[in-house]
């Protein structure tokens, strides 16, 4: 994770944590946990695989149904921006689907994981041929969430994605069939 993506990270952390004296006092038993729901995240990943070996930030934005306190419906949109080496870069952008599965552990922390599908839009640039590809591939993930407030919600958490490529598009000269990558982001989601 850059630096970036490390102040990002403490920066919410931080903001939740002094907010939390406030949520804790507020009466919560009377909030609705059904509804529309938007977020924004920042963070990092590590790409592996062969070429693909690189880090770099990462951000989302997303649209969700809570349907009750322990089950949401979201869709994201999430930009890898560019990774790789000299003679081998990929650019990966796409779209997550996934059920996210909540455990309140108070009325204002919760753990979650969560999972689906991810459709990509993978452009390589290797050995001066281009290709892209567009595939949809599982991912899964798990986090813990902070209510700031009745609406606003700080979040972080960490997902696993992975996409696929053709070796033989590239004549054999790149040695694996897509990376994987670990993220690790945080971020705020309010709640209609």
């Amino acid at each position: 994770m850059s630096y970036k993506s490390g102040l990002a990270c403490v920066t919410v952390m931080t903001s939740a944590i002094l907010a939390a004296p406030a949520v804790w006092a507020q009466d919560n038993t009377d909030r609705d946990s059904s509804g529309v729901f938007i977020s924004g995240s920042y963070g990092g990943y590590k790409s592996h695989g062969g070429e693909f070996d690189d880090e770099n930030d990462l951000f989302g934005i997303g649209l969700g149904y809570q349907f009750n306190e322990f089950f949401a419906l979201e869709s994201e949109y999430i930009d890898f921006g560019k990774f790789g080496d000299n003679e081998v870069d990929g650019k990966l952008k796409g779209v997550a689907l996934g059920l996210r599965a909540r455990l309140p552990l108070t009325d204002t922390f919760g753990v979650y994981a969560k999972g689906g599908a991810f459709a990509s839009a993978f452009d390589v640039d290797a050995f001066d041929e281009s290709e892209t590809y567009d595939e949809v591939n599982p991912y899964v993930g798990a986090g813990v969430d902070f209510r700031v407030t009745e609406q606003l919600t700080a979040f972080g958490e960490y997902n696993r994605y992975n996409v696929d490529i053709d070796e033989d598009d590239f004549n054999g000269q790149v040695t694996n069939d897509g990376p994987d990558f670990d993220t690790a982001r945080v971020g705020l989601r309010f709640q209609f």
